[in-house]
This record gives C-alpha cells, sequence and structure tokens, in this order.
C-alpha cells in the first residue's frame, strides 16, 4: 500500500468529530423518550447507549491513531470539496480485488466486539461484506475497537481498508471477500434502538419453519408494521430486487414498444367525466368545475390515435376509487398501456402484446438473475411458465373447461376471483402454461367504448391477459363510430356532455385502433408469485392507507 494513496484518503483531523459530553446527554434524553415509547427495546438501547459513552471518553485518551476515525463533521459532508478519492461498491467487491485498498460506504448492517477484534458488516444496496479490525495488525488501537463496537446498526459508514480472502466460505454475507479495517468513520448515525429490524424483517417462511423444528422463536414482523416503517423495510434485499425487477419491467416495456415506432404521451390524470365510467373515480372541485382524477389514461390515448400518432404509450398513475380489501387492488398504481392504429382485426394488438410480453419475461430471466434469486430466498417461488406464442382461449371456451371440471358459471357474466384461479389450473394442467390469453367476452362486461363482435352483438372484440390464474391486463378494439360511441355511452349512464372533448376528436375521421392497460405492480407480484400488491408498491395507497 502506497503512503501516497493513504495520504490522499486521510481527511484532516479538524474533520473528525469527537463526541462531546453534550452530545452524549443528547442521546440520553432520546433514549427516555424511546424507553417510553418502545419499552421492549429499552434495555437493548441502554446497552448502546452505554457502549457508545465508553467509546466517547476513551476517544478522549491520547491516541496515536485517533485520525483513522471516528464521526465526520456536517461541514465536511456539505459539498466542501472534491477529493478525488475512488470508492468501490460492495457488490463489486471480488476476489480480484486481493491485496487492493478500497473505500466504500453503506449501512452497518452487523457489528460485534470481540477480544482485541471487531467484526463489522457492511450493506450496500443489499449486498454486504464482512469487515474485520484487528489490534494485532498495528493500525487499529483499541479505541478505536471500541468506536466500532459502539456503532449502530443502520447508521452510514465509510470503511477504507486492503481486501483480503479468507480460506473458507464467510457465512452470512453476500461478497465472499473481507475488508482489513485500515480506517472507519460514521457519516449520518441512526436511532439505537429501530422499530423493526432488517433481520426480522428479511426472514422467510422457510426460515420460520426451521426455527419451529430446532425449537428457536424468531418475531414476525406483520404487514401494518412493515408499511408503517416503510422505509426500513425496503432496505431488505428482497424488497430492494423487487424494486429493480419493477424498474426492468418498465423498462423493458418502453424499450420495445419504441422499437415498434410507438410514441410515449403523458395524459392529463385531472379530467372532467370519468374514463371507465361507473362510480370508482376520486372526485374533486377544480376551479368551480366538478373534476376527476382518471382511471385509466384511455379517452386521452384514443384521442392521441385521433390525431394521428398511429402508436401510443404511457407508463403513469391510475386511480381507483374501489372499496376493494384484497391482495391485489389498489387505490393508485402504475398504468402501462398502449393504443394503436389496427388494419383489420383486433388480433394485430393481440400479436403485439404477445411479443411484448415474452419480451419482457426473457428479459427479467437474462438481466434480473441476483435480483430473482434475492426474492426467491424470501418468497420461494417456481418460475412463470409461458410459452413463446401465447395461448389464445375464447370466453366460451373457458366457461367450457371450466363447466368440464364442474364449476358452473354464468357464460354471459364475468369471472370472480375464485373462477379466475380455478380456470388458470386448468389451464395450467391442460396446456402447461401459466399465461394466456382469454378473449371475446360478452359485450354487456365491458366498459362503453368497446367495439362489440361483427357475428354476435352480445360478444366483443376484447380480450383478458391471466397470469397464474390471475387478470393482468384488459383490452379491446375501441369504438370509432361517433355513433355508436354516443349510444353505448349513454347505455352506461355517463353523461356525454362530459365526455364531449373526447367524442368530438372521432368526428373528424379516425382509424380503426384497439389497445390495452396493465398494472405495473401486478405484473411484478404475479411473475413472482409474491402474493399481495403491497409488496410491489413502494408506498402502497389502499382504501385504509394514505401515508407514510
Amino acid at each position: 500500500m502506497e503512503d501516497e494513496k493513504v495520504n490522499s484518503i486521510v481527511p484532516e483531523v479538524g474533520e473528525v468529530k469527537m463526541e462531546d459530553g453534550n452530545e452524549v446527554k443528547e442521546e440520553k434524553k432520546k433514549e427516555k423518550k424511546e424507553k417510553k415509547e418502545n419499552p421492549k427495546n429499552a434495555k437493548k438501547a441502554e446497552r448502546q447507549l452505554a457502549r457508545q459513552m465508553e467509546a466517547a471518553a476513551v476517544k478522549e485518551v491520547d491516541d496515536p491513531l485517533a485520525a483513522n476515525y471516528g464521526e465526520v463533521e456536517l461541514v465536511s459532508l456539505q459539498s466542501a470539496a472534491q477529493t478525488g478519492r475512488k470508492w468501490t461498491k460492495v457488490s463489486e467487491l471480488n476476489q480480484e480485488l486481493k491485496g487492493q485498498t478500497v473505500l466504500v460506504r453503506g449501512r452497518v448492517h452487523a457489528v460485534r466486539g470481540k477480544g482485541r477484534m471487531a467484526f463489522l458488516v457492511v450493506r450496500e444496496a443489499g449486498y454486504t461484506v464482512q469487515c474485520l479490525a484487528s489490534v494485532a495488525e498495528n493500525v487499529v488501537s483499541k479505541q478505536m475497537l471500541k468506536f466500532i463496537s459502539s456503532l449502530n446498526k443502520e447508521s452510514i459508514v465509510d470503511v477504507e481498508g486492503e481486501v483480503s480472502v479468507p480460506p473458507g466460505e464467510i457465512a452470512g454475507t453476500s461478497q465472499q471477500v473481507e475488508i482489513q479495517i485500515r480506517k472507519v468513520y460514521s457519516v449520518s448515525k441512526s436511532m439505537p434502538s429501530l422499530p423493526l429490524t432488517l433481520e426480522d424483517a428479511a426472514r422467510s417462511e422457510l426460515d420460520f419453519e426451521k426455527a419451529e423444528k430446532e425449537g428457536k422463536q424468531y418475531a414476525r414482523v406483520g404487514q401494518d408494521t412493515r408499511l408503517n416503517n416503510r422505509v426500513l423495510d425496503l432496505r431488505t434485499p428482497a424488497n430492494q430486487a423487487i424494486f429493480r425487477v419493477q424498474s426492468h419491467v418498465s423498462m423493458f416495456f418502453r424499450n420495445f414498444l419504441i422499437s415498434e415506432d410507438f410514441v410515449e404521451l403523458h395524459t392529463p390524470k385531472l379530467i372532467a367525466g370519468a374514463s371507465e365510467g361507473g362510480a370508482s373515480v376520486f372526485t374533486l372541485d377544480y376551479k368551480g368545475q366538478s373534476a376527476c382524477l382518471a382511471q385509466s389514461p384511455q379517452l386521452h390515448k384514443q384521442m392521441g390515435i385521433c390525431a394521428d400518432f398511429g402508436r401510443v404509450f404511457e407508463i403513469g398513475p391510475v386511480f381507483r376509487a374501489e372499496n376493494s380489501f384484497t391482495h391485489r387492488h389498489l387505490c393508485e398504481f402504475t398504468g402501462l398501456d398502449l393504443e394503436m392504429e389496427i388494419k383489420e382485426h383486433y388480433f394485430e394488438v393481440i400479436d403485439l402484446l404477445d411479443r411484448l410480453f415474452v419480451y419482457i419475461f426473457d428479459g427479467l430471466n437474462e438481466k434480473c438473475q441476483k435480483e430473482l434469486e434475492a426474492i426467491n430466498q424470501q418468497y420461494p417461488f417456481e418460475p412463470l411458465k409461458y410459452h413463446k406464442q401465447t395461448l389464445r382461449l375464447t370466453f366460451n371456451e373457458g366457461v367450457q373447461l371450466l363447466k368440464e371440471a364442474g364449476t358452473i358459471v354464468d357464460p354471459m357474466a364475468d369471472f370472480n376471483t375464485e373462477t379466475e384461479k380455478k380456470l388458470g389450473q386448468l389451464v395450467k394442467e391442460k396446456y402447461d402454461t401459466d399465461f394466456y390469453v382469454l378473449h371475446r367476452y360478452p359485450l354487456a362486461i365491458r366498459p362503453f367504448y368497446t367495439m362489440p363482435c361483427a357475428d354476435d352483438p352480445l360478444y366483443s372484440n376484447s380480450f383478458d391477459v391471466f397470469i397464474r390464474g390471475e387478470e393482468i391486463i384488459s383490452g379491446a378494439q375501441r369504438v370509432h363510430d361517433v355513433d355508436l360511441l354516443v349510444k353505448r355511452a349513454t347505455e352506461f349512464g355517463i353523461d356525454v356532455k362530459s365526455l364531449s372533448a373526447y367524442i368530438d376528436s372521432f368526428r373528424y375521421g379516425v382509424v380503426p385502433h384497439g389497445g390495452l392497460g396493465v398494472g405495473l405492480e401486478r405484473v411484478v407480484m404475479l411473475f413472482c408469485a409474491l402474493g399481495n400488491i403491497r409488496k410491489t408498491s413502494l408506498f402502497p395507497r389502499d382504501p385504509q392507507r394514505l401515508a407514510p
């Protein structure tokens, strides 16, 4: 290790903040408050504070290595200077870096003092690395060990040291190398006692089953506790992976459609009338006018077709004021919507849909292997089965499959959740796929803008798409004839005047077209078989939750 490199990384002594008596007093006040609010963690917090006070007292003693550890003053973190230091991501730490000095920033995932050594596990974006400080190395003092041992979990720290490769496997960390600590600085302290621990929040059902067999007992973190402390919950490896997978779904959706000559539009979310009829809208006063939040971009993406864009798509928020307390409904979610000109048949939309989602699924399996593995560790699931040519069944064929299995349904009514799942099981058994299209639905159960079938007005040129027996996509050919559109809207009890701009856009001539909408959160939930859409919504909004 070259002296010049080391000196370039060492902060000035003045940049290292010694914890004084006033700060310790503040910690005491915080601990008293925490003790009242969370008595279960009181003893743990008291022990942690005692360690911090001891570390602060020890630091007062002359230590020739005092500049190599401590708390960084705020002033040095206020973009005061660019030092040119090279930072390494925890995820990039590997055996090829053996012998090299690295500088990492992450959270204190775990810390443990043991005699003349201290073990510090640092976590960054779900990846973890073990860091070792040992007095025997003559670059770590006893005072430094006490400082490391006093660090609170989830605090932000900077660690500099040499990468080494232990002879055996390092249990409990993602990176199979170790950092021999030379310097460590606290950048931002976390409170000593947390409302949940990441160890508890990251456990899988398999962990609980194993613990029960071994006579152990783990704390189980409930859904409300997770959502009330969502920022902490989102730090678990599985959650870090879930939202990276979600990001890839959006990226694949956008990239594929742009390659197919689609134009990305951004439609308004404040509109004068309901997008799809019904009462499930959030209403509001818009400067003295009655308005609502859009249930979908449906009306305006169709107007985009009327404006000769030909093929359009949008990724944006969708609002539904439904009192649905289910595992798959939210009051706000992210919609992936597209609309396109068709020349002859609505199957042109399904053909594109087929290629689009096979592209997304292939992309996730190829590009998100680490993320899917991290999700699978906490929420075990079977990989999604799908064919390169997606299975298509008519609605009546679905009804017949159910009938043959002993499930009788109204052939002109929509399927409920239980029936959808049953049909999904039957399709999986017969066709070996979790992903399929059901089309030609009864017209009466589709939105007013849906085109009726040419050969039977009781049915429509519409379709739904299912993953693991649950609906994720709804689409259809749209009515582009003005008279039929007005007639359908009136039959649905929709005030045509509130849709005048939408309807008038069809009076100027428009190509036949169709499209679809899919919920981003639902795609990720079902692809990874997560069981509850709240797991795939960053900050869920349901009928009972408006915060955080």
